[in-house]
């Protein structure tokens, strides 16, 4: 299969995962700098990943915006995550460095914040890429977060290709990209031994050297 781009996920594919406890403790400081009062644990779980009805429904809880409170927490995961690159807690794979025989266009489409992309792409040696979305520090943002196919879409429709390959290391990045109706490569790195994915890939990888195999 000729593939005339190539798509990728970022944490988990192009950079390490950000530590979880790093996350829930950016969502807890994002509580009092809205003074919205002490959250469960429950709730800090909750906002790793709401959709906007959990997160209205929390937001009423403490008498909150729920625009407020999720700006709140977009800005700490940003602030942290950014913490995490300059001290190089969180880093590039080794094996990115495979992108730099890669002839056809590239992009990066991420669950995580724009800007922490950016601050990844600032702060990360990556072979440039000539297109990167993450998602908005809005409602809308969640709304559009892959499984939806929303921010792939756009990133195809900038590269102005036909037929991408998108890279992930989750059920939802195959699933973003079944519904665009395009290939599918999952690589499967240590923390997903045992990820079981309820569709199958059109490819599976266990580094991105197996992407110069595909093309």
């Amino acid at each position: 299969m000729e593939y005339d781009a190539f798509v990728f996920d970022n944490d988990g594919v192009l950079t390490t995962p950000t530590d979880r406890d790093v996350l829930l403790e950016a969502i807890h400081g994002a509580f009092a700098d809205v003074g919205a009062g002490e959250p469960t644990n429950a709730e800090i779980e909750t906002l790793l990943g709401p959709d906007v009805a959990s997160l209205r429904r929390i937001a009423d809880e403490y008498n909150v915006e729920p625009s407020t409170l999720w700006e709140a927490r977009e800005r700490a995961a940003i602030e942290a995550q950014l913490e995490e690159l300059r001290t190089g807690r969180k880093c590039p794979y080794e094996d990115v460095s495979a992108l730099e025989s890669l002839e056809a266009p590239t992009a990066i489409v991420s669950n995580n914040q724009h800007e922490t992309i950016g601050n990844i792409l600032e702060h990360c040696s990556l072979t440039p890429f000539d297109v990167w979305y993450g998602r908005e520090p809005t409602l809308e943002g969640i709304e559009r977060k892959k499984p939806e196919p929303y921010y792939l879409e756009q990133a195809i429709t900038d590269l102005g290709v036909e037929n991408p390959l998108y890279v992930g290391d989750s059920r939802v990045d195959v699933a973003a990209a079944d519904a665009l109706g395009i290939d599918s490569a999952f690589i499967r790195r240590d923390h997903r031994h045992g990820y079981e994915l309820p569709t199958e890939p059109t490819h599976e990888i266990e580094s991105l050297e197996g992407i110069t195999s595909l093309y």
